[in-house]
């Protein structure tokens, strides 16, 4: 009863009379409010007037003052010709909208310099700094330039602003090195620069450029508090997508098109949660200081019923990502037994011990491996009968000139054969043919499958895993190759992280409060070097 009473307040249709056929251009019916009724019955004041607001930002997008103008003009002509009752209506209507109309093409005029600050104001945040008067300057003279040439003010605007937008102040991060060879600190527009490419890859938020206003991001103690907030913001997402994506080699995975559409059809849909997976996984570790070795070892991933059904594991239901816990008894959990890691390391129609034991040597521990020797004979792209992928590739490697780099690299693979080549949890092959995990390094250490892959990783090789993750995480944030003098730098990353379970953190913090972050080597040092 309450509801009728209430839908009893609102009309069951707008009633008012048609001046023209509905299927005809000419019409009143160019902007129309309706909202009193949910102003009156359903908003505070303070959401009235933010629609009201909105409402009137919307008139100068729609200029509607300006084109009822013409339309009271359009409309009386139609009604001279055919409608003469309704002339004197529109008659009385002329000089009102032509009052409005004014008043609004005089409104247009007083806020052309306010539009004209805007751009000033935007060319500050484009430029992640306060404007010198050499940048301000040249950008009022063009915009009055433009005027004079007798272009709108919206145009003159649209070219103003393009302007910023190809300056190299824009373009570039550029920073001022001090003078002589000794390093000393950016300065706080700078710094906020840094931190917010290195955490979010976008230019300093209004608490960024607010503190480097007041000079107080250099305050250690700030500088800390801001990371730790910044580090809840969901821009962390780009942390995810742009440094942990790049690192594993699956940036813009859901793009990838390399594999058989008819030998896995279903590949297609499935790449987008696939990579999905895996960049809420990162989001995840870098929001709630996740540990460096949980990347191989977590019990836990992000599925929705898709994807989940792809991995085979149940109760899973609905387009919604979720964090699943126990996924270990599935044989998932960790970098080296997602999806996109695993597709990204196949071939199109099946897997690649050989990609993906390269990935594990170069990408994980950072190995070098000398280049393959010319006019290495290429693999067949699809399995042949009675065979294994795994065989495919030891008949292969027993080529003299590339036993030597396989005996190092194709263990690592193998041991990862009983995923496919988009990723699936197999025990044979398509063939039907058993799946061999176990496998011997050269130093005769015993592998066998995925967890006695991550077991060696997680002991033997730890030191060198956690050196590569934070070589690269070093490189991402410093925006620059690591380079020698930065050694003793990731030998205190290894012993910080050490101190606190690996959890990424403080590794994080390490890192922003360093030298290197924080400061800049001189010009001369600059131009010696």
């Amino acid at each position: 009863a309450a509801f009728d009473q209430f839908r009893s307040l609102f009309p069951p249709a707008l009633c008012y009379t048609k001046i023209v056929p509905v299927d005809e251009v000419v019409t009143l019916t160019l902007y129309y409010r309706e909202d009193e009724p949910l102003q009156r019955l359903m908003l505070t004041d303070n959401e009235a007037a933010q629609l009201n607001r909105m409402w009137d930002e919307l008139l100068y997008l729609a200029r509607e003052p300006l084109e009822m103008v013409t339309a009271i003009t359009q409309l009386k002509e139609f009604a001279t010709q055919d409608r003469q009752d309704l002339v004197p209506s529109l008659e009385a209507l002329r000089q009102p909208i032509a009052e409005r109309a004014a008043q609004f093409q005089q409104r247009l005029l007083d806020n052309e310099p306010a539009q004209l600050e805007a751009v000033l104001k935007f060319a500050e945040q484009a430029y992640r700094r306060p404007l010198m008067a050499s940048e301000s300057n040249p950008l009022r003279t063009l915009y009055a330039h433009l005027r004079q040439q007798d272009l709108p003010h919206d145009e003159a605007l649209r070219l103003t602003l393009a302007r910023v937008l190809v300056a190299p102040a824009f373009l570039y991060r550029a920073e001022k090195p001090g003078p002589g060879k000794d390093a000393g600190p950016v300065s706080d527009w700078e710094l906020a620069s840094r931190l917010s490419y290195f955490l979010w890859s976008s230019h300093p938020d209004e608490d960024l450029r607010s503190l480097a206003a007041a000079e107080r991001l250099s305050d250690p103690a700030v500088l800390a508090t801001q990371l730790r907030r910044m580090l809840r913001d969901p821009k962390t997402r780009r942390l995810a997508t742009e440094f942990a994506c790049r690192w594993l080699h699956i940036h813009d995975f859901d793009q990838l098109d390399e594999k058989s559409e008819r030998v896995f059809p279903t590949f297609a849909a499935l790449r987008g949660p696939m990579y999905e997976e895996s960049i809420l996984s990162f989001t995840d570790f870098f929001q709630n200081n996740g540990s460096i070795l949980d990347l191989l070892t977590a019990e836990h991933t992000y599925l929705n019923e898709d994807l989940a059904r792809h991995y085979g594991i149940p109760n899973v239901t609905g387009p919604e990502w979720r964090r699943v816990e126990g996924v270990g008894q599935y044989h998932r959990g960790g970098i080296l037994t997602q999806a996109a890691t695993l597709a990204k390391q196949s071939g199109a129609s099946r897997t690649s011990p050989i990609l993906r034991g390269n990935w594990i040597s170069e990408v994980l521990l950072g190995e070098k491996l000398p280049r393959p020797p010319k006019n290495v004979p290429q693999l067949d792209e699809t399995v042949p009968d009675g065979l294994t992928e795994r065989q495919l590739i030891e008949r292969h490697s027993r080529d003299a000139a590339c036993a030597k780099c396989h005996a190092r690299i194709d263990p690592f693979g193998f041991s990862l054969e009983s995923y496919d080549a988009i990723g699936r949890y197999r025990e044979h092959n398509g063939a039907g043919l058993p799946i061999d995990t176990k496998t011997s390094l050269p130093d005769g250490t015993k592998l066998e499958g995925p967890t006695g892959l991550r077991d060696y990783l997680l002991t033997t090789r730890r030191d060198a895993f956690l050196r590569q993750f934070h070589r690269k995480l070093l490189g991402y944030a410093l925006g620059r190759s690591v380079q020698l003098s930065d050694e003793p730098l990731l030998t205190e990353l290894h012993a910080v992280g050490g101190k606190h379970g690996f959890h990424i953190v403080p590794v994080l913090e390490t890192i922003v409060m360093s030298r290197q972050f924080r400061e800049i080597r001189g010009r001369e040092a600059a131009v010696e070097e």
